[in-house]
């Protein structure tokens, strides 16, 4: 597969270009191939290279004020040169009031001064790659709370709170007795060990009770942990095994996600979640 060729160009008069080869840089590291087109770039001159270039996108940067006249004008220029479904994105100093008229004129997306590099990036990952874009969860399956006896801290959640408790289940390979509470869609569990050698057991000799993880509903946890591993994302268990309800789990390490453990599960097709 091809990298994704992007074109960043400067329309109309603007003589400073800091800010686009930023972004041309910065799309590289993210391993695009960025073609600039330099100062002072008529529409036409644009487009024309859009097409000899056969990119995917073409970003135009404007710190003129002209963007309400410009932008328009390259789309124009695209569509005589049967190229309208070419993707334009834009970005420099233009203001807030500006965008949807920007937008309802066609182009996709518009990233305001001081915009995250990495956001481009993503959104541009996503609009050409749509393949490679991960399908989100289906839901917040449940939250885990370290607990050091469910009998004692269950009342609080269905006395005071008025949650009722699903079932009490509990699961050896774990080392961990669990509290089923359905909020909603979603559910509360509270984990409380069953012997010292509990991952809960030492989470809760660290830390004290608490939120102990979150967990995702996902489709096709084997080829999700698959490609997370060929991301480089560090997970904990590099297979699901198996968890409470008949699921699938799997941890991902909480230094991934900024000290959040993150919990994927997928349960049995047809079972309620």
């Amino acid at each position: 597969m091809r990298k994704i060729r992007i074109l960043i160009a400067k329309p109309g008069l603007d003589g400073h270009d800091r800010g686009a080869l930023v972004i041309a840089q910065a799309m590289r590291d993210h391993g695009m191939e960025v073609i600039y087109t330099g100062l002072r770039q008529s529409p036409v001159q644009i487009a024309t290279a859009a097409v000899q270039e056969d990119v995917d996108v073409v970003g135009l940067s404007s710190l003129s004020g002209a963007h309400n006249t410009l932008f328009p004008k390259v789309l124009e220029e695209l569509e005589k040169r049967n190229a309208g479904d070419i993707p334009v994105i834009g970005g420099g100093v233009i203001p807030n009031e500006d965008i949807p008229f920007l937008l309802e004129k066609g182009i996709k997306r518009i990233f305001t001064s001081g915009s995250p590099t990495e956001e481009m990036a993503i959104y541009l990952k996503q609009l050409l790659r749509p393949e490679e874009t991960p399908i989100p969860p289906k839901q917040i399956a449940h939250l885990g709370i370290a607990v050091k006896k469910i009998e004692e801290v269950l009342p609080f959640y269905t006395n005071a709170i008025g949650l009722e408790v699903e079932a009490i289940e509990e699961v050896e390979s774990e080392g961990v007795k669990i509290a089923f509470l359905k909020v909603g869609e979603t559910r509360i569990e509270l984990l409380e060990p069953l012997h010292e050698q509990s991952p809960i057991n030492s989470f809760l000799a660290q830390r004290g009770e608490g939120v102990h993880h979150i967990a995702f509903e996902v489709e096709d946890l084997t080829s999700r942990l698959s490609k997370l591993k060929e991301k480089g994302v560090r997970l904990i268990n590099e297979e699901s095994k198996q968890g409470a309800n008949n699921s699938q789990i799997a941890f991902i390490h909480p230094k991934e996600a900024h000290g959040v453990l993150v919990e994927l599960c997928e349960h049995p097709e047809g079972s309620e979640d």
